[in-house]
């Protein structure tokens, strides 16, 4: 009873999310459509990763989907947290340490299976082909959100087109990991027939990482944050 409502408030969540965070992505920056679908966003994010969480421990062979949930919910937390509050460095310091504690086990999990020793951490899938990429990207992804953390709270804080550009990636992949959960996961084990995962349903991923690519190339590179400052500052003379 209680596996079937934490399955129906995880995929409730995840759903919600799906749209939030589809509106926030597509919306003017900075308006009051982006601000609250991305409130939306973040807040059905972190129930759909809590109750993740619950069914990895809970469910036999789903550990590492507590990774994947909790590193979900550190993302959105920390790219929400970036433009909802002044500068400062406690927060960074507290995400560096999620961002370690994290990064060790997907570090680990690398070094035996390019060693060819037995995985310490048991899964329902095995860390090869498909999947052994993906978790050589989560890895890479976790050591620069590291580094961006241990950047962050060492300097003091974070501002300009820097801090617009660290939320949006960061909310970026945590879309991506939620139209990923939701097709190559919870759709693809719709279909008749064992489980498995036509290519079709990956094509979905590129939308969210496509709009993470053309927001840094415009925020870092393009000169965005500078004219989106000057509109701001126009709009209030």
């Amino acid at each position: 009873m209680l596996t079937t409502l934490a399955f129906a408030l995880h995929i409730g969540a995840g759903s919600i999310a799906l749209v939030a965070g589809t509106l926030a992505a597509f919306a003017r920056k900075g308006g009051r459509l982006h601000r609250g679908a991305g409130n939306v966003f973040f807040g059905s994010m972190l129930v759909m990763a809590a109750f993740a969480c619950w069914l990895a421990v809970v469910m036999p062979g789903q550990i590492g989907n507590l990774f994947g949930a909790v590193f979900a919910a550190y993302l959105v937390t920390t790219g929400w947290l970036t433009v909802r509050r002044n500068a400062g460095v406690l927060p960074e310091r507290i995400a560096l340490v999620v961002a370690l504690v994290l990064l060790a086990p997907f570090a680990i999990l690398l070094l035996q299976a390019a060693t060819h020793t037995a995985f310490l951490f048991k899964s329902a899938v095995a860390p090869e082909g498909p999947v052994l990429i993906a978790t050589y990207c989560v890895t890479a992804v976790l050591a620069i959100a590291a580094i961006g953390d241990a950047k962050v709270a060492f300097a003091g804080g974070i501002a300009g087109a820097a801090r617009i550009a660290r939320h949006l990636w960061r909310m970026c992949l945590g879309l991506t990991i939620a139209v990923g959960s939701a097709f190559t996961n919870g759709f693809a084990r719709a279909l008749p027939g064992p489980y498995h995962v036509p290519g079709a349903f990956f094509l979905p991923l590129f939308v969210p990482l496509g709009l993470l690519v053309f927001w840094m190339i415009r925020v870092r590179f393009a000169g965005w944050y500078k004219h989106s400052l000057q509109e701001g500052r126009t709009a209030r003379i």
